[in-house]
């Protein structure tokens, strides 16, 4: 046999082994798991041998809470696409490099000499980075100015947004979901319209007028003129069908609200984004200051910053970080994520943009023994694409923060499996019922399109914590969640004890993944995290 031939066959021969070497580190119980976790590799792979997964990538990994000991791992190294896992990442960054009683405080300034109730110079509303502030908390504010005897301003409202840069939108954000409320802009100066706290959107709430041929009224909430509404839509008769579409024209704030709605039919509400939410909480507050009497005479602008000797006329604190971390993880809301990013950013660099705050983040997880250089951050909230983390990495993340002082707070605000409680269950309420995880499970979902995936904690019925994180990508199935479920669910009921005694068969209380689990087709949406459809719930 020529030589040249005689080195491809052996060439080959070593491709074909490290191939096969390289199958059996992809799938299965780690060295030492057989005797610490017996007969869960064969219950977990019969899980993932569902067929909604075939040509997909997912990671799997499950560890030991207490000691760290990998107890099952398929594709664990592979970097995936996290969707709103991500906000693992920031959130426990958040909490180390701000600290859990951490406030941002919206402030009012004045720039200028008092003349009895007359203020000659500038008023400065400055933000830093609220994402909870309701038109409520602008009409205190502005209450405090009018009771302090002020009744003009000579000179110009300044919306001071310069605790961040002027950069709105992160990176690799769809185009198409630029309206989107889950997609809204982040600025330091912002408004939310409800105390699920969507800072930069507004909420439409249409109702169907008396007659066929009316128009349906629309109210905005909070009231301003910042956005303008047109109205196209129109009522129609009991026995036709609702369809009723809301969108924003890109660049602006005029939002479309076109179809139809029945007479007599229940009201529709909406959550949009705005352009510029600066602007939206600078015209929010003059409204207020009108309100009370308070007159500025030569109108507004937007992004100077307040003078170092300006007066402060009037604070208003937000909740403590560790009370925020709730609706941000319980709704996994993407704003608040990306404005921790750049508060970290501003904090620990000076710098209030993404790669401050990323580049603050990635040494943060260095002291906990992640290597930063081995995935891939470039936003807080995981809406980009271009975020890649493994799930080995998220669960050396889940063991390295069990022992931080302000985890119990952080591990609360966690959603939790069958809890029905919007604020205490999250985007897990209606996850994993009649099976040992509810109520047991805490964890992190994440969904785009093509994306789900789940990490957290879990105690098995041996009373042993642990850890795990499921990631998948490219699937064309409608869902996998439930396929999730099920591996929360075979965790919760799995014993070491029970496991020995039927060793190779899947556990009991699993769901069935054949099915959509509960609450996946509840909106219609289920390439989005279920708490982003409202007004329908999780």
């Amino acid at each position: 046999m020529p030589t040249i031939q005689r080195r491809f066959r052996h060439r080959a021969l070593l491709w074909a082994v490290a191939a096969s070497l390289a199958l059996t580190a992809t799938s299965g119980a780690p060295a030492g798991a057989d005797t610490a976790a017996p007969g869960l590799s064969e219950t977990l792979d019969h899980i993932l041998s569902d067929a909604r997964l075939d040509g997909a990538q997912a990671g799997v990994v499950v560890s030991d809470a207490e000691t760290g000991q990998m107890l099952y791992q398929r594709n664990g190294d592979g970097r995936l696409v996290p969707a709103s896992s991500t906000k693992l990442l920031t959130s426990t960054a958040a909490m180390a490099l701000l600290g859990p009683d951490y406030r941002f405080s919206t402030d009012v300034l004045a720039d200028g000499s008092r003349h009895g109730s007359v203020i000659q110079g500038d008023l400065y509303l400055r933000g830093t980075g609220d994402p909870t502030m309701l038109a409520e908390d602008y009409d205190r504010l502005a209450a405090t100015v009018a009771t302090a005897g002020i009744r003009r301003i000579t000179g110009r409202l300044v919306a001071d947004d310069t605790r961040f840069d002027s950069s709105r939108l992160g990176a690799s954000w769809a185009a198409d979901d630029e309206s989107a409320y889950y997609s809204s802009q982040i600025s330091p100066l912002t408004v939310a319209p409800d105390t699920d706290y969507d800072a930069g959107t507004v909420s439409l709430t249409v109702t169907p007028g008396s007659a066929p041929g009316d128009a349906p009224a629309v109210k905005v909430t909070p009231s301003n003129d910042y956005v303008r509404i047109e109205n196209r839509a129109t009522t129609v008769a009991t026995d036709e069908s609702r369809a009723i579409t809301i969108d924003r024209m890109h660049g602006s704030n005029t939002i479309v609200v076109s179809g139809k709605i029945p007479v007599g039919s229940a009201s529709t509400t909406s959550w949009i984004s705005v352009w510029e939410p600066t602007g939206y909480a600078a015209a929010v507050f003059a409204d207020a200051l009108a309100a009370h009497g308070v007159k500025v005479t030569r109108g507004t602008v937007l992004g100077k910053a307040a003078p170092q000797g300006a007066t402060t006329l009037a604070s208003h604190p937000s909740m403590p970080l560790k009370d925020l971390l709730t609706p941000f993880l319980k709704l996994s809301n993407n704003n608040h994520a990306e404005v921790l990013v750049k508060t970290i950013g501003y904090e620990r660099r000076g710098s209030g943009t993404w790669s401050a705050g990323l580049s603050a983040i990635a040494d943060h997880l260095r002291t906990l023994g992640l290597d930063p250089a081995a995935l891939r951050q470039v936003d807080g909230s995981g809406l980009s694409r271009m975020d890649a983390v493994s799930t080995k990495q998220f669960t050396e993340l889940l063991v390295a923060v069990r022992h931080q002082p302000w985890f119990r707070d952080w591990y609360d605000a966690l959603p939790i499996a069958c809890v029905s409680d919007r604020m205490t269950g999250g985007t897990l309420r209606s996850r994993m019922c009649g099976t040992s995880a509810a109520g047991n499970l805490h964890g992190k979902t994440g969904s785009l399109t093509g994306v789900s995936g789940l990490s957290g904690y879990v105690t098995d019925a041996d009373g042993r914590e642990l850890v795990f994180s499921v990631v998948s990508n490219n699937y064309v199935a409608s869902s996998v969640k439930n396929i999730e479920d099920a591996v929360g669910a075979a965790l919760a009921s799995y014993s070491v004890k029970g496991a020995q005694q039927r060793h190779g068969t899947a556990q009991s209380d699993r769901p069935t993944t054949g099915a959509p689990a509960a609450g996946d087709e509840q909106s219609g949406r289920t390439d989005l995290e279920c708490s982003w459809t409202k007004p329908a719930s999780c």
